[in-house]
């Protein structure tokens, strides 16, 4: 293959083809063309290369910090503690080379045994939901069952050093329980072609064209990340905002620095006569509410009798970097609740805050409320936080020198990428988000399944530096709106001040908002709190339509404390989606109607359709 065809392979044109069959007859061993297989792997690395160079490219043009340097600075740091504790004592250290042994010779003493034809019983096994070693020559094949074993005796006796090592605070063994976690997933056998039998017997089978597939894709995605990996969970040409996601009919009726805000159009002749406000995260995109219409929450509670109006937040650039939490607060919620007063006649609205959305939403009726400005009549949060105690993982991100980190790579770009958030939440979930992906597509070679939740996943967003510091020091650092200390333009927060009635929804599996942190945070609102929990995750939990039959969700007594497992003896559990049961509690609240309204109210023109400019613009 010439240079040139190459290149234009690797700007995005036809992918490399196949060689197999073409030309003269060659030499075979078993299924193996020798001489394509050495053709193919000469291939590979021409595509290696490629992608190589367009990580170097950027960094060598000074646009982009080589950052990787400073995460292995804190890995090493964070996990020398750990070896020291061990290495310090010589009896201690004793023990450590002890039980590693120990387990590596039961391991071989196994395996003597069954070369021998006897039947021994396995030194350890994957966990059932483990999908890595799915395939049954993990279990047949000596040497790869051997591998199997003697990882996870290897990650495990790791794991175990972490958790009894003694005399370190508890932040710091956290992040040496995620490092070492990540760096156990990270060298599992699974990943590589010559310790995994499935990866080797399609190598094998497709003279290595699955590794040359693999490294075009690995470049196009450097490139797609304009220098940095962005791995494609989902075959992006599938899906497009506004063609076949975010497709409920609606207007844009206004718009500011921060925020288009659009009204949907109504499909019933009468509708709920407080309109309803949906706060989105301003870390993802709106249309996760919106997906297929068969998905769509914003299109069940349009059809439900809803005036429904959503908040669609920017993606900033370097020219939004001073934007504060405060001004998303008075540019955002605030504004849209003006407008929706302005549009409607109604003083209080229905709320709505999603995730990092509900934060800011909570924070918004506290400021409110200290105001004397009561906006809302309810508010229903989505596996939102206000207390930070038990943030899980996403806090082993966050210490003081990690903070300053960032702040002073924000300060030199103006906004933290979207990369770099996207990243972080994969990795709290690396074996789901990452690795899968990372063997699918740069060792198979095969385009990721078109998903429209895995899409959405990687349409991410920038964040303003001003914004993001505020909210990572406010809330996950010093935990400040529960004690009371949180300030925003002056005004001191109290929480107990919002004595509306919230709908205060977690998710079983949640690894962003744990299920535990939201029924903690639920005792600091001064109105009541209905905490239900819904099966699955942060994204799968909510989105979870009635017709879809999926999952489950369990109601119970108010939530006290933050035990969950106390609070789920006493739940009842039912099946399917939630979406019913909070259409019924806000019925409760209020289920006057009116008869359906038109966009804008006739006081506003509508700017654009919806879903809106804002949501289409890429990182």
């Amino acid at each position: 293959m010439s240079m040139e065809k190459s290149n234009n392979n690797a700007a995005g044109g036809t992918p490399p083809q196949p060689t197999a069959g073409a030309g003269p007859k060659t030499t075979k061993i078993g299924a193996v063309d020798v001489e394509v297989f050495a053709h193919n792997l000469a291939r590979m690395i021409e595509e290696g290369g490629k992608a190589l160079a367009a990580y170097m490219k950027p960094r060598e043009d000074g646009k982009l910090k080589n950052e990787l340097s400073e995460d292995v600075t804190e890995v090493v740091k964070t996990v020398g503690q750990v070896a020291e504790y061990w290495l310090s004592d010589p009896q201690r250290a004793v023990t450590l080379q002890t039980s590693l042994g120990r387990a590596y010779l039961d391991l071989w003493a196994g395996a003597v045994k069954r070369m021998a034809g006897e039947e021994a019983p396995p030194t350890t096994a994957p966990d059932l939901k483990d999908k890595r070693f799915a395939d049954p020559e993990w279990s047949q094949n000596q040497f790869f069952d051997f591998l199997k074993q003697a990882y996870l005796l290897t990650t495990h006796w790791g794991e175990k050093l972490v958790q009894d090592a003694a005399g370190i605070d508890e932040h710091t063994k956290a992040k040496a329980e995620f490092y070492v976690k990540q760096i156990g997933n990270a060298i599992s056998p699974s990943n590589f072609v010559l310790t995994n039998p499935e990866l080797l017997r399609e190598t094998l089978s497709s003279n290595a064209e699955n590794l040359v597939r693999g490294m075009h894709m690995l470049g196009e995605d450097i490139k797609a990340g304009h220098g940095n990996l962005k791995i494609r969970q989902s075959d992006p040409s599938n899906f497009e905002v506004g063609r076949n996601l975010g497709l409920t009919p609606g207007k844009v009726i206004f718009q500011n620095d921060l925020m288009q805000l659009i009204q949907y159009e109504a499909t019933t002749k009468e509708v709920l006569k407080v309109p309803l406000l949906i706060v989105p995260p301003w870390i993802n995109k709106f249309y996760i509410l919106d997906l297929t219409p068969e998905k769509s929450f914003i299109k069940w509670c349009v059809d439900n009798g809803f005036t429904v109006f959503v908040i669609s937040w920017v993606n900033p650039d370097v020219h939004l970097a001073a934007k504060s939490f405060e001004q998303y607060m008075n540019e955002g919620p605030i504004a849209a609740l003006d407008v929706i007063e302005k549009v409607t006649g109604e003083k209080k609205v229905h709320t709505i805050g999603y995730c990092v959305g509900g934060t800011l939403l909570a924070i918004t009726l506290a400021y409110l409320a200290k105001k004397r400005k009561n906006r809302a009549l309810s508010t229903t949060m989505f596996a939102a936080q206000v207390d930070f105690t038990y943030a899980g993982d996403l806090k082993v991100f966050v210490d003081e020198e990690r903070i300053q980190q960032l702040e002073v790579h924000m300060k030199e770009q103006g906004f933290l990428e979207a990369s770099r958030m996207a990243n972080t939440f994969n990795m709290l979930r690396s074996n789901d988000l990452i690795w899968p992906y990372v063997v699918n597509n740069y060792i198979r070679g095969k385009k990721p399944y078109p998903f429209d939740i895995l899409y959405w996943n990687s349409d991410a967003t920038r964040m303003p530096a001003a914004n993001h510091s505020f909210y990572l020091r406010n809330c996950y650092l010093n935990n400040r709106l529960t004690k009371g200390e949180m300030e925003i333009a002056g005004v001191k927060l109290d929480l107990r001040k919002v004595k509306v009635p919230i709908y205060n929804l977690a998710t079983r599996e949640d690894h962003i908002a744990p299920a535990k942190s939201v029924l903690f945070g639920s005792q600091y609102f001064g109105g009541p709190v209905k905490y239900v929990l819904a099966g699955s995750g942060h994204i799968a939990g909510v989105v979870n339509p009635p017709a879809k039959s999926k999952y489950q969700y369990w109601t119970g007594g108010p939530p006290v404390g933050s035990d969950l497992d106390k609070w789920m003896a006493d739940a009842t559990e039912h099946p399917g989606s939630w979406w019913p049961n909070w259409l019924d509690w806000i019925k409760s609240v209020n289920n006057k109607t009116v008869p359906a309204r038109k966009i804008g109210g006739g006081k506003l023109k509508p700017l654009e359709d919806a879903p809106g400019s804002f949501v289409k613009a890429q990182d």
